[in-house]
């Protein structure tokens, strides 16, 4: 071996320590700080306590921020996965002119126009609408920024759902509405659940629409509500925040977990290998 090689191996073999390194003392840190008596920004071996989860729970909102959270990730899930799956077999299935140029618009659009540009015009709309302070219209303009994006990525699973299926149910006297349910998204399923993921972690961690469309703290997510954490000096307060950011990430720590499980994250168009 020459020493050449030898050096490449070295640094290789660090380069990997300093990102896992860069990556792991986070998350060491989420799970260590809750639970230390004196929290700091730094990684220590904690002097455990369990006083800074009763100090977390004796905050007024913060559960009802975690509930918030999973009212507007649930809705905005739902409705992004229900609609472009519908909008996905469509252009999947029904040949129409510029249907790949439409495709491509929506997908530009949603990466060009985000969320910080449109932001006065949906305010706006929402005020004129009345659905300021309303959770299930936050809900919705959470799914309608998520669904050009959706749909561009569920038309590839879509597209690889043979259609001699179909043909088949439609022998059988299948509904178009049977065909879609009973054929087509069981067999899209992988497709269908990168989505579902994908459309709830990006609600869960969405920050600038809940802040500007929910003026009431009782309505505000979590996201929200940990920029708010701070105690009478101003700084931040990290008796509370280490827990609350723990309880923050459950809810996507458990969906990888069930979806890790049901399908190792193993998603191919159409059929699963």
């Amino acid at each position: 071996m020459s020493p050449l090689w030898i050096v490449r191996r070295i640094g290789f073999y660090v380069l990997i320590t300093v990102v896992l390194a860069f990556f792991a003392v986070p998350m060491l840190w989420l799970a260590s700080a809750p639970f230390d008596s004196k929290p700091g920004l730094g990684l220590r071996w904690p002097d455990w306590t369990f006083s800074n989860v009763s100090a977390t729970f004796a905050h007024p909102y913060t559960l009802s921020s975690l509930v918030n959270s999973l009212i507007l990730c649930a809705i905005a899930t739902v409705v992004t996965t229900v609609l472009a799956a519908l909008a996905a077999y469509a252009l999947s299935r029904v040949r129409m002119p510029g249907r790949d140029l439409l495709l491509y618009l929506l997908l530009l659009l949603s990466s060009v126009v985000t969320g910080t540009a449109a932001m006065v015009p949906i305010f706006v709309m929402m005020l004129q609408l009345g659905l300021i302070n309303s959770q299930f219209g936050t809900a919705l303009v959470i799914a309608g920024g998520m669904l050009p994006a959706a749909i561009f990525i569920l038309k590839d699973f879509m597209d690889a759902v043979p259609r001699s299926y179909e043909e088949s149910a439609r022998v059988f006297g299948a509904s178009p509405r049977q065909v879609l349910s009973h054929v087509v998204l069981p067999v899209a399923r992988p497709g269908v659940a990168t989505i579902f993921v994908w459309a709830f972690v990006n609600a869960w961690g969405n920050f600038l629409l809940p802040f500007l469309l929910l003026r009431d703290v009782g309505q505000q997510p979590a996201a929200v509500l940990l920029r708010t954490l701070y105690d009478e000096g101003g700084s931040a307060n990290l008796t509370v925040i280490p827990v609350f950011s723990l309880l923050y990430s459950i809810p996507v720590v458990v969906l990888y977990l069930f979806v890790s499980k049901r399908y190792g994250f193993r998603f191919h168009g159409g059929i699963k290998s």
